[in-house]
């Protein structure tokens, strides 16, 4: 796999993950701290299986990162694989303003 093509396969993770309103909310209330699962529950008002199920999803997308720290794991924004998405999506928007003097209409 190409650098470019495992670049893609991120984002599509990223954006994956983030086409969920829940999942969306526990990034916002991950901004700037590092908390645990049960300050979580009572933030979002979400039931604690259904919150550890949207964190699986968001650590396996990159996007969040989980530390153990004795029985309570602890989570945080990996700010580098947003940055990283947000960059992809520009570059998309970036070829897009380029590319739309020179389009080319199909069935025209």
């Amino acid at each position: 796999m190409n650098t470019a093509s495992a670049h893609r396969d991120t984002s599509v993770a990223c954006c994956r993950a983030l086409a969920d309103d829940t999942r969306f909310r526990i990034l916002e209330a991950l901004v700037g701290t590092e908390t645990c699962v049960c300050e979580l529950v009572d933030q979002l008002d979400v039931a604690q299986p259904l919150l550890s199920h949207h964190l699986k999803t968001l650590r396996e997308a990159g996007l969040v990162r989980a530390e153990k720290r004795g029985r309570w794991m602890f989570y945080s924004l990996d700010a580098e694989a947003l940055e990283e998405t947000a960059a992809a999506l520009g570059g998309l928007a970036r070829a897009q303003r380029e590319a739309r003097n020179s389009l080319e209409v199909c069935c025209g």
